[in-house]
């Protein structure tokens, strides 16, 4: 610890509130200045829905304005999932990651921080945008729309998504050279915690997706600034470039904010069903296959923009295909669930609320692989509904259910139960409640992203927003537990759960380096020890780790 200290000095114990405001090396302070901020940015991009649909709850755009109205849902989603879903796993990744391996740190500390430090101002520039007119091309910014005036609102959007882009990219390369050159003694590939694999997996498709969305946005930039023609079809460019380079990200952008999710989901279900997780290995190279297929299945998305039969019949079987690996992962869930003894805690329900909400996303995901299904819905609040129950269901239950899981290994105190089974009833109706009708107004032919809408469609558009401002509410209960259980919440101990993984064999919270002495993994298949103390013991002392015996 000394040794750290003096080659990182600005690696201290953490010391009150203002250690979460420095410039620490720490990534366990790191992970936590993710979590909050980007929860920060939650907040708004909630708060920006409940405009858009309190702008719905009437036919007649008649609460903002339509322009105002396609800015509003332009930031919304652009917070949502550069500012909230992507940086908020990256938060759990960094907090977990080394504790999970049995490593000091990250592998590049002060790269780490630098990572988290370009989201505020990125987040922030993006917010002033509202000032001189927010982008409204959508967060997808297709050309030639994107690039007609006014342009400084689209310029600050560019700017900004390049931000952070650079963030996910330096936050990769270290999660990436951390797992693979950082893990202690005994622990092999097929050791490592489900989680980290998934965060593995995760950043090497950032790696390998988000440096062409970055040329694609620059690109852009330099057609709406410049005049140059890369996507202006007016001097020769072809817009439809930009649709292939921004899915060619986008599409596996997807795995990047799920495939993480998943791996806290495999990590949470063991703990709660008193039950070792059932196909470990075939769970990890599921997540290597849904990785390696993501980065074939974009164009599904390019269906209405005149591509040949032939690339639509490749991408739709390849769509259908990826469903696979994923249902590998629902069963292997499920056959954890069965027969396990089920605590049924706020992390739990959150947990199970995501296989569920998840398996319907999925569902309509396999509903939109199909070319003349797809072509149909193409640009309906089916599609929405498809993305909300993926993301929002998927991404954002298990960034709940982790909140509860490892909120005593993080402050060293308890979340309260009674308000954490509150929040996930208004959380789990509230959502339900706003995006399963959307999948009624989409085949009924409403179209996304109007402001004004045919009056047939008043009635559901009532009980979407309804359920919108909901779901809104429902964080409140989550605040004011996490404020109040932080400072007197009941005190958890090292491990309240009596898990059985290398995170919960030290301290709550943990000390700057982890561990006393690195500990040396023997677990074939998995990484649990036999006994809760013997994981301890091996993790503070370096001794061994034994076999796992199931029901501990």
């Amino acid at each position: 610890m000394v040794d750290a200290l003096q080659r990182f000095p600005e690696m201290e114990p953490p010391a009150g509130w203002r250690t979460y405001f420095s410039f620490s090396t720490d990534h366990k302070v790191i992970g936590i200045q993710y979590l909050v901020t980007t929860f920060f940015f939650y907040m708004i991009g909630g708060f920006l829905a409940m405009l858009i649909r309190a702008e719905l709850l009437t036919p007649a755009s008649d609460f903002v304005d339509p322009a105002v109205y396609n800015s509003l849902f332009t930031i919304h989603a652009t917070i949502m999932i550069f500012l909230w879903i992507i940086p908020a796993l990256a938060g759990f990744g960094n907090y977990l990651v080394p504790l999970m391996i049995g490593a000091r740190d990250m592998a590049f500390p002060r790269l780490n921080a630098l990572s988290f430090w370009l989201i505020p101002p990125g987040g922030v520039l993006l917010m002033s945008s509202f000032f001189w007119g927010a982008a409204g091309a959508g967060w997808t910014s297709y050309p030639p729309l994107s690039i007609q005036d006014p342009k400084l609102g689209e310029a600050i959007w560019i700017s900004s998504v390049a931000i952070l882009g650079t963030s996910s990219i330096m936050a990769a390369l270290n999660f990436f050279t951390t797992i693979l050159k950082m893990r202690t003694k005994g622990m092999d590939l097929f050791r490592m915690p489900l989680f980290v694999w998934s965060v593995l997996v995760a950043s090497g498709i950032t790696l390998l997706g988000t440096p062409v969305l970055t040329g694609a946005v620059i690109l852009l930039g330099f057609d709406l600034l410049v005049g140059t023609s890369f996507f202006n079809p007016t001097g020769g460019g072809n817009p439809v470039v930009y649709q292939h380079m921004f899915w060619f990200y986008s599409h596996p952008a997807v795995y990047i904010m799920v495939l993480p999710a998943m791996g806290m989901i495999s990590e949470i279900l063991p703990i709660f069903a008193r039950k070792p997780i059932f196909g470990y290995r075939a769970i990890a190279i599921s997540s290597i296959s849904i990785s390696v297929l993501g980065f074939v299945v974009w164009a599904h998305h390019m269906f209405t923009s005149g591509t040949p039969e032939w690339m639509r019949m490749f991408f739709m079987i390849t769509s259908m295909v990826i469903a696979v690996p994923t249902g590998i992962k629902v069963f292997s869930w499920v056959a954890t669930l069965w027969g396990g003894k089920i605590r049924f805690t706020s992390a739990m329900l959150f947990a199970l609320g995501f296989v569920s909400l998840f398996v319907i996303g999925g569902l309509s995901g396999i509903v939109l692989a199909s070319v003349p299904v797809n072509i149909h819905v193409h640009n309906t609040y089916f599609v929405v509904a498809h993305l909300h129950y993926v993301l929002f269901g998927g991404s954002v239950f298990a960034i709940y259910s982790g909140f509860y899981c490892w909120f005593p290994k993080m402050t060293g105190r308890l979340l309260n139960e009674f308000w954490g089974k509150i929040h996930f009833f208004l959380t789990f109706v509230g959502f339900n409640l706003c995006f399963l009708p959307m999948h009624t107004l989409g085949l009924q032919g409403m179209p996304r992203r109007v402001a004004d809408y045919d009056p047939q469609f008043t009635n559901l558009n009532v009980i979407v927003s309804l359920g919108g401002f909901l779901l809104g509410i429902s964080t409140l209960p989550f605040i004011v537990n996490v404020i109040w259980s932080w400072s007197k919440g009941k005190e958890a101990g090292p491990n309240p759960w009596n898990a059985l993984s290398l995170e919960w064999a030290t301290s709550s919270p943990p000390p700057v380096e982890n561990f006393e002495k690195l500990p040396v993994v023997y677990a074939p298949p998995y990484w649990y020890g036999s006994t809760l103390e013997e994981v301890k013991k091996a993790a503070l002392t370096g001794g061994r780790v034994g076999k796992h015996r199931a029901g501990n």
